[in-house]
């Protein structure tokens, strides 16, 4: 009888330790689903758009938690020579996969976010080394948009560094021609005339609200004495993406979950 008992005892024990471990499958299985969505539902999507003849490269010292943060690189194609800045802007947000993401741009990829946002929900704007509004731009780039002055600029000769450098970066190459040759990839005739020109022409008054302008007190395209409403970055240059990353990996976080 006792053996018997003990049998039962066994057995109910077994079936009970069964049923519990399936409970905790079950709610592991669940756990671990919730927590996969919560991974993919609280990173902040980040889409970076590089200046005026970059590519992605320009971002490549940039360094963001990757716990907090999924980055994204949009690159240029070469636009129909009489394509707008707002049909492009169009095109571009068809590479954006995610709903109310940031889109951070440098230069004439800043001019381009701002675009792009017009036509798309945005967490957040942040522009670098760039312009947010028509009379920010320089007298001389205000003068070419009258006189087409800048139909005449020799952007045939693309695969002179030093002129391509001076057109992205506003700097005189001196060690950094190798450096350059990397970052300034995209080296089209048509897309450099395009570019140049879109910017030149370029309106925009009202500023967005979510939007954060961070620009270099030595920035000689977008000189600093035209701009308002910015976070200043001391010894900043044009090219201050690259030469100061250190400073964005510091201060972008908060600015972007500000």
């Amino acid at each position: 009888m006792a053996g018997i008992v003990s049998l039962n005892f066994r057995l109910n024990k077994s079936i009970i330790f069964s049923y519990e471990s399936k409970l905790i499958k079950i709610w592991l299985n669940s756990y671990i689903l919730t927590l996969i969505k919560l991974e993919n539902t609280t990173k902040v999507p980040i889409y970076f758009m590089p200046g005026m003849a970059a590519g992605p490269e320009i971002f490549e010292f940039i360094q963001l938690s990757p716990q907090v943060f999924e980055l994204h690189y949009l690159e240029w194609t070469i636009p129909d020579p009489k394509m707008t800045l707002t049909a492009y802007a169009k095109k571009m947000i068809g590479h954006i996969a995610h709903p109310n993401p940031v889109l951070i741009g440098v230069s004439f990829g800043g001019m381009l976010i701002q675009e792009m946002a017009k036509f798309m929900a945005v967490r957040k704007l942040i522009i670098i080394s760039s312009v947010k509004r028509t009379r920010e731009l320089p007298k001389k780039m205000l003068f070419a948009k009258y006189t087409k002055v800048h139909k005449l600029l020799p952007t045939g000769v693309v695969n002179n560094m030093e002129l391509l450098a001076k057109y992205a970066f506003g700097e005189v190459l001196n060690k950094r021609l190798q450096l350059y040759e990397r970052y300034l990839s995209v080296r089209d005739k048509r897309y450099m005339d395009w570019c140049i020109d879109q910017t030149v022409n370029w309106k925009q008054d009202d500023v967005p609200n979510n939007l954060v302008h961070i620009h270099g007190d030595r920035d000689t395209v977008f000189p600093i004495e035209n701009i308002t409403d910015c976070i200043t970055v001391k010894k900043g240059s044009h090219a201050m993406i690259i030469h100061r990353a250190k400073w964005f990996n510091e201060h972008l976080p908060s600015i972007i979950l500000d």
